[in-house]
């Protein structure tokens, strides 16, 4: 599997953000839907958005190796479907994975060619107010994710491209031209 972009980075940065407006520019890129054990927000379709599965599911779907990864975040589990991502190399369709940390080094372990951005926030208190201004999770949720967003910007010296998302457009901006570089040059992501 090539031409993975692997985007990275604490709950509440707005990967998801950045992510949709990078496929308003780049349309030709395909999103892997991830799964997860956690609830659908309001709006979110299963499928869609998320796999939405139950806590049975997803286990009987690690011992089946399923999973290109996994990892457990804030309580939830969330994972990346290999059926996923070879329907969509199949097709030869660059496809783009939005996952967090954990998730990002076990894609780098197992997909090295993977082209990898980590997404960081302009400041931890911004990261804060996002996470409260979402209104989608509860206190104790906020909490335990900005405990480990500490320790997911620790990390970021592992990922070789860092956009700050500071303000909305230019960190797109940004993050469109590292991708479209990557899916243009010579021996970069499979092409």
């Amino acid at each position: 599997m090539s031409r993975v972009i692997v985007i990275t980075g604490p709950s509440g940065v707005g990967k998801g953000t950045l992510i949709r407006l990078l496929r308003e520019r780049l349309p030709d890129l395909g999103l892997s839907v991830s799964a997860t054990t956690r609830d659908p927000r309001p709006g979110e379709v299963d499928g869609v958005d998320y796999h939405f599965l139950s806590e049975a599911d997803f286990d009987r779907l690690v011992r089946d190796g399923a999973f290109v990864e996994h990892a457990e975040y804030a309580g939830r589990r969330y994972g990346t479907l290999r059926a996923e991502l070879e329907r969509r190399a199949g097709a030869g369709e660059p496809v783009v994975l939005e996952i967090e940390v954990q998730g990002a080094r076990q894609i780098r372990a197992t997909l090295p060619e993977a082209f990898q951005v980590f997404i960081a926030p302009p400041s931890g208190d911004a990261l804060r107010e996002r996470l409260v201004g979402r209104g989608t999770d509860e206190p104790g949720v906020i909490e335990r994710r900005l405990g480990v967003a500490e320790q997911e910007l620790a990390a970021q010296g592992e990922f070789p491209h860092v956009v700050v998302n500071d303000r909305l457009h230019e960190a797109a901006e940004e993050l469109t031209a590292l991708v479209q570089e990557a899916l243009a040059g010579p021996g970069r992501l499979g092409a």
